[in-house]
C-alpha cells in the first residue's frame, strides 16, 4: 500500500470513528418527554416544573411535562414501560409505582423490576402527623393513650383502601393494640377540611396541606415524617424522635427510564438531575413545598428500590389488602 493510500485509509478510519463518537455523544438532539403520573399543579408537579428550566439548561433541549394521571399511577407507568429506550422519555416514578401495585393489583400492565431502569431517587415528601386544635393530643405518646381509652372513636383521614394512610393505620393499630378506624377522602384538601372541623381525629398527609391550618393554631402537629425537623415547626419532633420510627415506608419521587436505555444516556440524565437539586435556588424551593431532596445514584436507587419493595409486602400483608383485579 503507497504511503498516499494509507493516509487516506487511515484518515477516512478517523473520520468514520469521530463521526461514530459524535453520534454516541449527541444526545439529546430534540425535546425530552418527562412523565409525571399525577395530576398538574400538585407538589410533585411543580417541583418538577421548577426543575424543568435547569434540566434544559444542563441537557441542551427542553425538558416537557406530560402529565398522566390515574389509577394509582399505573397509567402513566405504562406510558412510560412502552416508549422508546432511547432517553427521550423520563418517567417520574414513586412508592405505589414501584413498591405498592405489585402487591396490590392481580395484574398489572408493566413490571416494576423489569420495564424500568433507575435514574435518581429525587425527594421524599414531608408528612405531618396533625390533630384537632381541641383534642386533647399534644404528642404521639398521648395519642396512643387516648386511642386506647376510645376504642373505635379515632378516625384517620386515608386516601382510600391501600392507601399508604390505610396502611399506616393497619400498623398502628398492630403496634399499639388499638382499633383505629381509616376513613377515605378523595384528597388532601378534603382532608384538611376534616380534621379541623373535628369529623376526624387524626391526619397525616403532606406538610404542605396543613401548614396554613397549624400556623393559625387549628391544627396541632405531633410528628413530622422528616429525617430532622423543620426549621417552619422547630418545635414538632420527627417520626422517629416520637416513637414512629418502626413504619417501614415514606412517600417518596424518582425518576426512572424505559428498560434498555443506554447507560451514558442514563449517566447524562443522572447528572442533570443531581446537578439541578443542588442548585440553591431549587433546593430553596424544594424546603417552601416541604420536601426533602434525597438525591442518589442510579445503583443506590435500585437498592433502594429493592428494600421498598420489601417493605411494601410486608405492609400489605399486614393490612390484609384484598387485591384489585
Amino acid at each position: 500500500m503507497t504511503p498516499s493510500l494509507s493516509r487516506g485509509v487511515l484518515g477516512a478510519a478517523l473520520l468514520a470513528l469521530a463521526g461514530f463518537a459524535h453520534a454516541q455523544g449527541a444526545y439529546p438532539t430534540r425535546p425530552i418527554r418527562l412523565i409525571v403520573p399525577i395530576a398538574a399543579g400538585s407538589v410533585t408537579d411543580v417541583v418538577l416544573r421548577s426543575a424543568a428550566p435547569g434540566l434544559a439548561q444542563r441537557l441542551g433541549q427542553p425538558v416537557v411535562i406530560d402529565n398522566r394521571p390515574g389509577a394509582s399511577g399505573i397509567v402513566g407507568a405504562e406510558a412510560c414501560a412502552r416508549a422508546p429506550a432511547d432517553g427521550y422519555t423520563l418517567c417520574a416514578v414513586y412508592h405505589s409505582i414501584m413498591s405498592f401495585n405489585p402487591y396490590m393489583f392481580e395484574k398489572l400492565p408493566y413490571d416494576p423490576e423489569k420495564d424500568f431502569k433507575p435514574v435518581n431517587r429525587l425527594f421524599f415528601v414531608t408528612e405531618g402527623l396533625v390533630v384537632p386544635a381541641a383534642l386533647p393530643v399534644r404528642s404521639v405518646a398521648e395519642l396512643r393513650s387516648y386511642a386506647q381509652a376510645h376504642p373505635d372513636k379515632v378516625n384517620v383521614g386515608t386516601l382510600g383502601s391501600g392507601s399508604l394512610q390505610e396502611l399506616f393505620v393497619a400498623w398502628l393499630n398492630q403496634e399499639w393494640r388499638t382499633r383505629i378506624v381509616g376513613v377515605p377522602y378523595k384528597g388532601g384538601g378534603p382532608i384538611a377540611n376534616a380534621v379541623t372541623a373535628g369529623d376526624i381525629q387524626v391526619a397525616q398527609m403532606g406538610l404542605g396541606n396543613f401548614i396554613g391550618l397549624i400556623q393559625s393554631g387549628q391544627l396541632r402537629a405531633i410528628a413530622l415524617s422528616a429525617s430532622k425537623r423543620s426549621a417552619q415547626l422547630p418545635d414538632v419532633p420527627t417520626a422517629a424522635e416520637a416513637g414512629l420510627d418502626g413504619f417501614p415506608s415514606r412517600p417518596w419521587w424518582g425518576i426512572a427510564a424505559p428498560a434498555g436505555t443506554p447507560a451514558s444516556v442514563v449517566t447524562r440524565v443522572h447528572r442533570a438531575f443531581a446537578e439541578t437539586f443542588d442548585d440553591p435556588k431549587m433546593m430553596e424551593m424544594l424546603e417552601s413545598r416541604y420536601v426533602e431532596k434525597a438525591v442518589d445514584t442510579p445503583d443506590e436507587f435500585a437498592g433502594f428500590l429493592t428494600q421498598d419493595r420489601q417493605a411494601a409486602r410486608v405492609l400489605v400483608e399486614l393490612a390484609r389488602v384484598p387485591r384489585q383485579p
